[in-house]
C-alpha cells in the first residue's frame, strides 16, 4: 500500500481517539466498510457512543454528513425527497431529501416501520434514488452508517431481511473496559459539545474514492476463492463440513455473503498495508459479514445458541486450502 494511504488511515484513527475512548475494533470495522464501499449497521446498548463514533468518522474524513433520526412517523419522502409545486414559479420542483450527502447517519433505524426503512434500499445498493419517476445519482463516496439498540422491544421494528443484506457489516459495539470509564467521564458530550473536540478533516472525499479504487486492486489466489466459497457453503450444508451447530440454521448465508467476504478481505489487507489477501484477512471480517446473514431457528433461540457460536465453529471446521 502506498505510504500516504497508511498515513491517512493512521491520522483518521488518531483524530477519532480525541472523542472516542477504546472501541478500536469497531473503528477498524467502520474503516474496512468505507474502504470496501459498503454500509454498516452498528448495534449496541444505549449510551456507548454509537452515534458519536459515526459522526466523528464523518467529520475526520472531510465529507458532507447528514443525520436522519428514524421515528415511527418518518416517511420515505422525508428521506429521499419529494416533488412540490412552487406557486411563484408556477411549476413543480424537486426538493432533495437528507439522503443526498456523502455520509448518512441513520440513527435508531429500527424505530421506523419497514416501509420507511426500505426507502434506503435503492440508495444503498444502486447509489441513486428515484423521486417522482426521475433518477438522481447520490454523491460519491456514499456511506450509510446505521445504528440500533438490541434491548428495546416497544416502539421498534425488525429490519427487513432484504435491507439487512444490503449492509456489508453488522458490528456489535460493546461496553468499554473498566480502565476506560474514568477517561470517558472526563471527555464526554454531556460536558462538552461535539465542536469542542476540534476534530479536523484529515482526508478528502476524493482521497476516499482513490483508496476504494486501490482496494479493488488487492491480489488474491484461486485458493482464497475456494476458502470463501467453502465458508459460505458450510452455512448451507453444515453436515458436509462436520458443523455440529448446523441444525440451528434456518436460512443460510446468501451469495452476497461470498461477495462481501471477498471485498471485505481486500479492505482488511489494505488496512494492514498488504497488497494481497491471506486467510487471516478473511477470518478478520467473517463475523461482521456473516453475523446478520445467517438466520437461526426457534430452537436456537430456546437453547441460547448465538450466530457467533456457529461462525466460530465454521471457521474452526472449514479447512484452509
Amino acid at each position: 500500500m502506498h505510504k500516504s494511504f497508511k498515513k491517512d488511515l493512521d491520522n483518521i484513527k488518531k483524530e477519532i481517539k480525541k472523542v472516542i475512548v477504546g472501541q478500536d475494533k469497531v473503528v477498524e470495522g467502520l474503516l474496512r466498510a468505507l474502504l470496501a464501499n459498503g454500509h454498516v449497521l452498528v448495534e449496541g446498548v444505549p449510551g456507548i457512543a454509537k452515534t458519536l463514533l459515526i459522526r466523528a468518522l464523518g467529520q475526520v474524513t472531510g465529507t458532507t454528513i447528514n443525520r436522519i433520526q428514524f421515528t415511527v412517523d418518518l416517511l420515505p419522502t422525508d428521506i429521499i425527497g419529494m416533488t412540490t409545486y412552487e406557486e411563484k414559479l408556477k411549476e413543480y420542483t424537486i426538493v432533495k431529501g437528507p439522503i443526498f450527502a456523502n455520509f448518512i447517519i441513520a440513527d435508531e433505524i429500527n424505530r421506523a416501520p419497514p416501509k420507511t426503512q426500505s426507502a434506503l434500499l435503492e440508495a444503498m445498493q444502486e447509489k441513486q434514488v428515484t423521486i417522482s419517476g426521475k433518477t438522481f445519482p447520490l454523491p460519491k463516496p456514499f456511506f450509510v452508517m446505521a445504528n440500533k439498540n438490541p434491548i428495546e422491544s416497544s416502539g421498534v421494528y425488525s429490519l427487513p431481511e432484504a435491507q439487512l443484506d444490503r449492509f456489508l457489516f453488522k458490528i456489535n459495539m460493546g461496553y468499554p473496559e473498566k480502565h476506560e470509564l474514568q477517561q470517558i467521564m472526563e471527555t464526554n458530550t454531556s460536558i462538552k459539545s461535539f465542536e469542542d473536540y476540534n476534530l479536523k478533516p484529515v482526508i478528502t472525499s476524493g482521497k476516499i474514492i482513490e483508496m476504494q479504487n486501490e482496494v479493488q486492486k488487492i491480489k488474491y489466489s484461486a485458493l482464497i476463492k475456494d476458502y470463501i466459497t467453502d465458508l459460505v457453503h458450510a452455512t448451507k450444508v453444515p453436515k458436509e463440513f462436520g458443523i455440529s451447530l448446523g441444525d440451528y440454521i434456518e436460512w443460510a448465508a446468501s451469495p452476497r455473503a461470498a461477495i462481501s467476504l471477498f471485498i471485505s478481505a481486500k479492505a482488511d489487507a489494505f488496512l494492514r498495508g498488504k497488497d494481497y489477501i491471506t486467510p487471516n484477512n478473511i477470518k478478520n471480517v467473517a463475523y461482521d459479514v456473516l453475523r446478520h446473514r445467517i438466520l437461526l431457528n426457534y430452537k436456537a433461540d430456546a437453547e441460547g445458541i448465538k450466530t457467533e457460536d456457529i461462525i466460530k465453529e465454521i471457521l474452526h471446521k472449514v479447512k484452509i486450502p
